[in-house]
């Protein structure tokens, strides 16, 4: 496991670990969070651009509003951390996370006759979206990782994730059902269907779970520390694991999203594939990537586990950039290149890392001061989601720019993924790093936390 000396043990009484009903029911609430935020990103962002002939960027400036709130992550899990309950921060987390669901279809709709208003509700929409997936989110796996036990966390982090899967592709495919004949009407009642169901789910899944509110109560009391945010997040940047653990977060979930947007058009562009077949390769490495969790999931849990969560993580990002270096080479090789099968383990690849950086993620958290565990994800989880936001971003720019530079599309689209390899490589570093006992000095607090705490 990731050694984590420098970090203050959990202290304070400690309720039962959750055993897998209540894991599989805290992965019903990612189900349910899921369903949403693919309704919102996915299927809205197409209507927009599609059905309304809107600029295409005018959905991908949502979405990335949507990431760009999640910088409140660490204030909102502080406000977790100091409350004697996370379930309200779940379920008013999901509440803000299904109005902003409706709020963002009806913006859809108005935007095709009152634009200037359809858009700013939908910037309010996509707000509530992220302030909403930043409260449930965090909490949430701040619960997990104060309550699952060490030996069952890459199982947990594997469970809850695929489940979030399942979410988006239960809602991809009912909605499609739904959705035709579209009309903005039809549009409007199905977002709201799913939001309504997505939040009943997630209150019935989550109640009862986190126990009886004196247990809960006695802990925060027993673990307290600072009640101001700043100097909350000041403490736990000063604890050298999470900070060099926020750093390979964002890192290598820059790596990780920069890939999203330019794998099918590059197997359009340079081995002609059909949107169809494009479509069909996004699968297959999805495919890959649920591969790749069930084998950490098998291999890593339980009292006699194959490697630790670092080896896996490490061996992940390592594998990932060889399968980036692959891609690079294989458009230069030409058609006979087995595109699909080395797209298959770039899935693997990720999806090994992913979960082992999640499983890590509440590794460290369990470990640390008990009651800053809502915290801790907070700042990791903003540090994933602005690092989803910029590298989605970065990786359409630099193909872009490449195109422009090299008259080759091979060699543009190569060394575009060739870059990307690198900060695999460079996330490999960090993660192989992470449990050396460097001395304790205090760190500067970022300035951004200043902000946070006077926003």
């Amino acid at each position: 496991m990731l050694r984590t000396a420098e970090m203050p043990k959990a202290d304070g009484p400690k309720a039962e670990g959750l055993g897998w009903g209540a894991i599989v029911r805290l992965g019903l609430v990612q189900t349910a969070l899921g369903a949403v935020v693919v309704l919102t990103t996915s299927t809205l962002n197409r209507i927009m651009v599609v059905e309304f002939a809107l600029p295409a960027f005018l959905p991908g400036l949502l979405v990335a509003l949507h990431y760009g709130v999640q910088f409140l992550r660490p204030h909102l899990g502080h406000g977790s951390d100091t409350g004697a309950r996370r379930t309200p921060w779940i379920v008013g987390g999901m509440a803000m996370l299904a109005s902003g669901g409706v709020l963002a279809a009806v913006s859809t709709v108005l935007m095709a006759d009152a634009f200037a208003w359809g858009l700013a509700l939908g910037m309010a929409a996509f707000a509530m979206i992220g302030l909403g997936v930043g409260a449930a989110g965090t909490s949430l796996l701040a619960l997990l990782a104060k309550r699952v036990a060490p030996e069952r966390r890459a199982a947990a982090a594997t469970t809850v994730w695929m489940m979030m899967i399942a979410g988006f592709a239960l809602t991809a495919l009912g909605t499609s059902a739904f959705l035709d004949p579209f009309s903005p009407s039809r549009l409007v009642a199905v977002s709201s269907a799913v939001s309504l169901l997505a939040f009943v789910l997630a209150t019935v899944a989550v109640w009862g779970v986190e126990g009886p509110a004196r247990m809960q109560a006695a802990d925060a009391n027993a673990s307290a520390g600072p009640r101001r945010f700043a100097d909350a997040l000041a403490e736990i940047w000063r604890e050298n694991a999470a900070r060099r653990f926020t750093i390979f977060v964002f890192v290598s979930m820059l790596a990780y999203s920069a890939q999203d947007l330019i794998l099918e058009p590059f197997a359009g562009v340079v081995f002609g594939f059909t949107p169809g077949q494009s479509t069909g390769l996004a699968g297959v490495q999805h495919g890959g990537v649920f591969a790749g969790m069930l084998l950490v999931a098998v291999l890593a849990s339980g009292k006699r586990r194959f490697g630790s969560l670092r080896s896996w993580t490490v061996g992940g990002c390592l594998a990932s950039g060889a399968a980036l270096i692959a891609l690079a080479l294989g458009g230069l090789a030409g058609t006979a290149f087995p595109l699909r099968a080395v797209v298959f383990a770039l899935g693997v690849a990720n999806g090994a890392f992913a979960v082992a950086a999640i499983a890590s993620m509440m590794e460290l958290a369990g470990r640390g001061q008990s009651g800053r565990e809502g915290i801790r994800m907070g700042l990791w989880g903003a540090a994933q989601a602005i690092a989803f936001g910029l590298g989605g971003l970065a990786g359409a720019t630099a193909s872009d720019i490449a195109r422009a530079v090299f008259a080759d599309d091979a060699l543009a689209y190569g060394s575009v993924f060739f870059a990307e390899a690198l900060l695999f490589l460079l996330s490999a570093v960090l993660a192989a790093t992470l449990d050396r006992s460097a001395a304790k000095r205090p760190a500067a607090l970022p300035r951004f936390a200043a902000g946070l705490e006077r926003g």
